[in-house]
């Protein structure tokens, strides 16, 4: 009975905090990034990241999934990437290498946060720890990199 209610307690606490999300994200005019419930789960999100001005994803915009526990924000969600992300912190499914989605995890943060920092990681990779050596190897080589860039996102002019 006590574990019972404790799960709905805890539930009933992560529901309200993302609705509390949702809410403050949808307010903050953050520009390049977005995100909302997927249907009638709100424990699953669709996000969008736009790349920032003056890196080499700029104006490239990219689809996430998150996938939130049922303790969170005690725990962190799951974000992958579903568009194809040639980065040195991105493999080719999608997991995404960044600190704060695993062992750096606050509840503090929220879903704004996330997003703006997955954003930032698009322009300042961390090349200590890449899950694509490829990407992370022609990183220090920006002309080539964005090639390669280019060459996978920008359809080609008409």
């Amino acid at each position: 009975m006590f574990l019972t209610l404790l799960f709905s307690c805890v539930f009933n606490c992560s529901l309200n905090r993302l609705q509390s999300e949702l809410m403050a994200l949808m307010m903050s005019g953050d520009s390049g990034i977005s995100a909302f419930p997927e249907e009638d789960n709100i424990f699953c999100w669709k996000g969008t990241i736009i790349g920032s001005k003056d890196t080499v994803f700029e104006g490239t915009e990219y689809r996430l999934s998150l996938t939130f526990p049922n303790d969170y924000p005690f725990k962190p969600p799951k974000v992958k990437f579903e568009t194809l992300c040639f980065h040195p912190n991105v493999d080719l499914v999608g997991n995404i290498c960044l600190d704060i989605l695993q062992d750096k995890w606050s509840s503090a943060y929220d879903v704004r946060t996330i997003l703006l920092s997955i954003q930032s990681l698009l322009g300042e990779p961390n090349i200590s720890s890449p899950l694509n050596n490829q990407a992370a190897q022609l990183w220090s080589n920006q002309d080539d990199y964005r090639k390669m860039v280019e060459k996978l996102y920008k359809s080609p002019k008409a």
